[in-house]
C-alpha cells in the first residue's frame, strides 16, 4: 500500500474548540401541534399518548407532515439515511421546514451516509439547518481505511433514532430513512415498528437529543465536509423536483396527500392510548469509552426498570444474538412458568448472516429449555395488508426491535438483543406500561407466525427442524430454508468462531 495512500487514512478529526452548544426550543407552546395537543395532555396528566406506526406508508408521512406541521424546530437523529427516493422526500421535507424559517438539527451516524457527503454539504449551508456527523471518518474519500487505523473507535456507532417536532411530538422506533424502511421499489421490505408520541416522554427524548448533539462524538459537518459551491442549493432543488416526478415516488407522494394521521392529530382526533412512558437510553460517552462502564448502558437501565413477566414474553428482535447469559435469562422464565416465544429472521430472511451465526449457536440451549423459536421466511410479505407497502416487494425482513412482557408492558425502539446493542452501539427506545399495544403485538404474532414464520424444533434425535405450517398439511425441513449449501456451511463456520461481542 502507497504511504501516502495508508496516511490519508490516519487524518485527525477536527477540534471541536469553538463548536457552539445548543438545545431544544422551549418556547413552543403557541405551535399548531402543542395547541392541539394541550387540552389532551391536561385530560391525562403525567401520561404519554402514543400512536403505533407498523404500516410503511404511514411511518413515511408520519416523518413528512411532522416537518410541515412543525412551526419552530425539528430534532432528527438517524443511524442510518439513504439517499434514494424516500431519503431524499425527507431531506427535501427538512428543507421546505428550513425554508419557512423552521430551526432544523440534523445529527446522523456517518457510517450510515457514505456517499451523501456533498448532499449534507448543501443542506448545512442553510442558514436554518445544521447537521452534525457522530463518530465521523477522518477521510472522506477511503471510509474503510478508517476501520484499519482506528477500529475500536469506529467500531461503535450511534444506533438512535428520533425525529422530534417543536418539543411536542416525536416518533421513536426502529426505522432508519431509506426504501426498505417504508416498502418502496421491489426489494427487501424490513417489517418495522415506530410509534408517535405526545406528552411528558417527548420532553425525555428531546434532553436525549441534547446530549448526543452537543457530546464529544458530534461534530459539525462543516468542519468535515468540502464546502458546498454557489450552485448547490439549486443543484439540491432540482434534484428534490427530480424525485417528486420518479415514478418510484408516486406512492409516497399521493400518501402524504391522503394520509390523515398529522391531520387528525392537529385536529384532535388522533386515537391516542393514554400511557406511562419512560424514555430508556445509552450516554453517548458508551461511544468513546474504554473502561466497560456499565453505567452509561442502556442494557442496564433496561434490566432495572423492567419488572420480571409472570405469564408471557415475546420478544421480536431481527439479529438476535443473546450470548451465554441471554440463553440462560430465558431459560430461567420459562423455568418459572412463563410462555417465551421468540421471533427473529430465518437465514433466508436476514440480511446480515454473521449476526445469524450468533444466534444459531444458541438454538440448541434455547429449545431445550423450552423457549418457542419462530424464523421470519423471506416471503411473510407478500400476504400483507393491502396499502401497507408502496410496491410488490419481493422480499421480507424482520427489523423491528420490540418485547412485550403479560402483554401489557412493551418496549419500542432501536435495541436489538444483541452483543453490539449491548456493549458497542449506543441506542434508546420508549418502555410503555400500554396494554392495548401489547395486546396488538400479542395477537399480531398470534396470526402472522402460523403463516409467516418458521416454527423451530427439535426432533426426537434432539436435531433442529423448520415446521412450515400449510393449510392442508406441515412442511418438514431438516436444514435452515430457503438457504444454500455454501451459506448454511459459512454459517456454521461462523459460529464456532468467538466472535459473539462484534454481532
Amino acid at each position: 500500500m502507497p504511504l501516502g495512500l495508508l496516511l490519508s487514512g490516519c487524518t485527525g478529526l477536527p477540534s471541536l474548540d469553538g463548536r457552539s452548544a445548543s438545545s431544544a426550543l422551549e418556547d413552543t407552546a403557541g405551535t399548531r401541534l402543542a395547541r392541539a395537543i394541550a387540552p389532551h395532555i391536561a385530560a391525562h396528566p403525567a401520561r404519554t399518548g402514543i400512536y403505533a406506526l407498523s404500516a410503511p406508508l404511514d411511518a413515511f408521512a408520519a416523518r413528512a407532515l411532522l416537518a410541515a406541521a412543525a412551526d419552530k424546530s425539528l430534532d432528527v437523529q438517524y443511524y442510518i439515511w439513504h439517499g434514494d427516493q424516500t431519503g431524499r422526500l425527507l431531506f427535501e421535507a427538512l428543507w421546505q421546514s428550513a425554508q419557512r424559517g423552521v430551526r432544523v438539527r440534523l445529527l446522523l451516524d456517518d457510517n450510515g451516509v457514505a456517499g451523501l457527503d456533498p448532499t449534507l454539504a448543501a443542506l448545512d449551508a442553510h442558514p436554518n439547518i445544521e447537521v452534525r456527523l457522530y463518530n465521523p471518518f477522518a477521510s472522506r474519500s477511503m471510509r474503510a481505511l478508517g476501520y484499519l487505523t482506528d477500529f475500536s473507535r469506529l467500531n461503535r456507532r450511534m444506533h438512535n433514532k428520533s425525529f422530534t417536532a417543536d418539543n411536542q411530538a416525536s416518533i421513536v422506533g426502529g426505522r432508519n430513512i431509506g426504501n426498505e424502511y417504508f416498502g418502496a421499489g421491489h426489494e427487501t421490505l424490513f417489517e418495522d415498528l415506530d410509534v408517535v408520541a405526545v406528552g411528558p416522554a417527548v420532553g425525555e427524548v428531546s434532553k436525549a437529543f441534547d446530549l448526543y448533539w452537543n457530546s464529544a462524538s458530534a461534530y459539525p459537518a462543516a468542519s468535515l465536509l468540502e464546502a458546498p459551491g454557489p450552485q448547490a442549493a439549486a443543484r439540491l432543488e432540482a434534484d428534490f423536483a427530480a424525485a417528486r416526478t420518479d415514478p418510484g415516488s408516486a406512492a409516497y407522494v399521493k400518501a402524504l396527500r391522503e394520509t390523515p394521521l398529522v391531520r387528525e392529530l392537529l385536529d384532535g382526533r388522533l386515537p391516542l392510548e393514554w400511557t406511562d412512558a419512560r424514555l430508556l437510553r445509552d450516554d453517548p460517552a458508551k461511544t468513546l469509552d474504554t473502561t466497560g462502564r456499565t453505567d452509561v448502558l442502556l442494557l442496564a437501565e433496561l434490566l432495572r426498570s423492567t419488572a420480571r413477566p409472570e405469564k408471557s414474553f415475546d420478544l421480536i428482535s431481527p439479529y438476535f444474538v443473546p450470548g451465554k447469559e441471554g440463553a440462560a435469562a430465558l431459560a430461567a422464565l420459562v423455568q418459572r412458568g412463563v410462555a417465551v416465544r421468540v421471533l427473529t429472521n430465518s437465514l433466508a430472511a436476514t440480511d446480515v448472516g454473521a449476526v445469524h451465526a450468533g444466534y444459531a449457536k444458541r438454538r440448541h440451549d434455547l429449545l431445550r429449555a423450552g423457549v418457542r423459536l419462530y424464523e421470519l421466511k423471506p416471503t411473510a410479505q407478500r400476504d400483507a395488508p393491502r396499502g401497507s407497502r408502496a410496491s410488490g416487494s419481493s422480499s421480507a425482513s424482520l427489523h423491528a426491535k420490540t418485547f412485550s412482557l403479560d402483554r401489557s408492558r412493551t418496549f419500542v425502539g432501536s435495541f436489538n438483543f444483541d452483543q453490539r446493542s449491548a456493549l458497542l452501539n449506543t441506542e434508546m427506545g420508549l418502555m410503555l406500561d400500554s396494554p392495548a399495544l401489547g395486546r396488538q403485538l400479542a395477537e399480531g404474532l398470534d396470526k402472522q407466525l402460523p403463516r409467516g414464520a418458521y416454527e423451530v424444533r427439535l426432533t426426537a434425535a434432539g436435531d433442529l427442524e423448520w415446521i412450515e405450517r400449510g393449510d392442508a398439511s406441515d412442511t418438514r425441513y431438516a436444514t435452515e430454508p430457503g438457504a444454500g449449501a455454501l451459506r448454511r456451511g459459512w454459517i456454521r463456520f461462523l459460529s464456532v468462531l468467538p466472535i459473539e461481542w462484534l454481532l
